[in-house]
């Protein structure tokens, strides 16, 4: 278990670096700031995050990579039960971004902000399913597959 526990850091930190990364990088390019959307994460769990400035920022880089744990230690468990996880890691790492693009796009963001999500426009969804697959799902698969 020990072994899994380092991939599953490993993987929440490099996923969750590539990831965030991208969000910040895409908000600059939206004409917002990367704080601006660490606290609009932050806004999930906790609704007035997006007036707490600095601290709303912090805390929505620990929601994120809060969220990265839970979605690494998913594909990381999952992977040492079903070898073919292992075995076949691209295909499960693209299959994975697809998935988490689907239960975080479809199911929860619009459970959170029904009158805001799903954002379904052609360069969103391709934008959202690169970052999940290629900087989510399959360094996570990757990962999970080391020795």
């Amino acid at each position: 278990m020990a072994h899994a526990g380092r991939r599953i850091l490993v993987a929440t930190l490099v996923a969750g670096t590539l990831d965030i990364a991208a969000a910040a990088i895409l908000a600059l390019q939206a004409g917002r700031t990367p704080d601006g959307m660490l606290r609009g994460v932050a806004s999930g769990p906790f609704p007035g995050a997006t007036g707490w400035g600095t601290a709303g920022a912090a805390l929505g880089l620990a929601v994120h990579f809060a969220i990265m744990a839970v979605m690494a230690t998913l594909f990381v468990l999952a992977a040492d039960r079903l070898p073919l996880l292992k075995a076949r890691r691209m295909v499960a790492g693209i299959g994975y971004g697809v998935a988490s693009w689907a239960v975080m796009n479809l199911v929860l963001l619009p459970l959170r902000w029904p009158a805001v999500f799903p954002h379904l426009d052609p360069q969103t969804v391709a934008t959202q399913l690169f970052c999940h697959i290629v900087l989510v799902g399959i360094p996570i698969a990757l990962i999970a597959a080391r020795r």
